[in-house]
C-alpha cells in the first residue's frame, strides 16, 4: 500500500467531479512518488484520442500520442495526464509543436532520467504527420539512448512501406 506522502499530489484519480478543461492548460498534471527508484525501468502510455486543432484553419486533428519514459523520483498520474492531452482539443498548434510542448510540461513536472513523445496523427489532405521528440536527463546517462532513438526513428521513417493505422 501507498502511504499518503506517496501519493504527491494526486487528488483527480477518484474524484468524481471531474472537470474537463475548455483549453490547454498544464496546471492539471500531477505527479506521484516513484516507489522503485533504484530500478531503471520504462512507463509507456498511449492515448488513442489525442485532438488538436490546425492553428491556421480551425479543422480537427487527430493522434495517437506515446509517451515513454524512464521514471526519476516522480511518475505522472494517468487520469490527469487525459485530462492534460484533452486540454489540446480546443489548442490550435502544429503537431509538432504539441508533441514538443507535452514533452517539456512533461520534463517540468516529473524531471524523468529519459523521455519519448511521438504522435502518430491521422491522414489529413492525403498525408500523415509523425513527429517524435527525446530528452535525455544531463544528470544521467542516458545521452547515446536519445540520440541512438532518434536515428532509429528517422531509419523506421525512410524505411516505411505500409500503412500505420490506429
Amino acid at each position: 500500500m501507498r502511504s499518503e506522502e506517496e501519493f504527491g499530489n494526486v487528488s483527480l484519480l477518484g474524484n468524481s467531479k471531474t472537470k474537463y478543461l475548455e483549453d490547454y492548460s498544464s496546471d492539471v498534471l500531477e505527479t506521484f512518488k516513484n516507489k522503485h527508484i533504484d530500478n531503471d525501468y520504462i512507463v509507456s502510455l498511449d492515448a488513442y484520442e489525442f485532438t488538436s486543432l490546425c492553428p491556421k484553419t480551425g479543422q480537427p486533428d487527430f493522434a495517437k500520442v506515446v509517451i515513454s519514459y524512464i521514471p526519476n523520483e516522480d511518475m505522472v498520474e494517468s487520469k490527469s495526464l487525459k485530462l492534460y492531452l484533452f486540454s489540446f482539443r480546443n489548442h490550435g498548434d502544429f503537431h509538432e509543436d504539441c508533441m514538443n510542448i507535452i514533452m517539456k510540461d512533461l520534463i517540468k513536472v516529473m524531471d524523468p532520467k529519459y523521455i519519448e513523445v511521438r504522435g502518430i496523427f491521422s491522414p489529413r489532405g492525403g498525408i500523415s504527420i509523425f513527429p517524435f521528440c527525446n530528452w535525455a536527463n544531463p544528470k544521467f546517462n542516458y545521452q547515446d539512448l536519445a540520440e541512438n532513438r532518434k536515428l532509429q526513428v528517422l531509419s523506421d521513417a525512410s524505411n516505411r512501406n505500409i500503412r500505420y493505422d490506429f
